[in-house]
């Protein structure tokens, strides 16, 4: 049987009603497309696509960056605690097949570095589309829908 579709949604712990709106969207897509949900697990935009897809039904698999698996958000299936700090950066975007960001700051900066390194296919949300050489995306559907065509999935009805 096929492995189902691992997608990292990144994006700043701390964000506007906005960024959490777009995340938890995001999430929703994903999950009703039967991928699963990657994040680094803690709040902000991490919580709204991990929110989302419990809310679909998906799949959310966070990886976190301190050693607490208690301090993962309450919308996840599996924690993953690594005590590795920034470096699960790197982690997360290696157990990916493609990723969304929304918003940011220096972490989603480093997490679309590895991605780019890796040539993975990557979407942004108002996330360094300017300086980066991502796409650009005005909406969670283009999002969601861009990246699966990428990958060669679609959205379901």
């Amino acid at each position: 049987m096929p492995r189902p579709l691992q997608l990292a949604v990144i994006g700043a712990a701390d964000c506007d009603e906005d960024a959490f709106d777009a995340a938890r969207e995001v999430g929703r897509l994903l999950a009703e497309a039967g991928c699963t949900i990657l994040t680094g697990g803690l709040s902000g935009v991490m919580e709204a696509a991990s929110l989302g897809a419990s809310e679909a039904g998906g799949t959310v698999v966070d990886i976190l960056p301190g050693a607490d698996r208690d301090a993962a958000n309450d919308w996840v299936q599996t924690v993953i605690a690594t005590g590795c700090g920034d470096a699960r950066n790197a982690m997360l975007v290696n157990s990916a097949d493609g990723v969304i960001a929304i918003g940011g700051s220096w972490g989603t900066l480093s997490e679309l570095a590895f991605a780019l390194e890796r040539e993975l296919p990557v979407i942004g949300l108002g996330s360094f589309e300017e300086q980066l050489p991502i796409e650009r995306a005005s909406t969670p559907l283009y999002a969601v829908a861009w990246m699966l065509d990428r990958l060669g999935a679609a959205l379901t009805d």
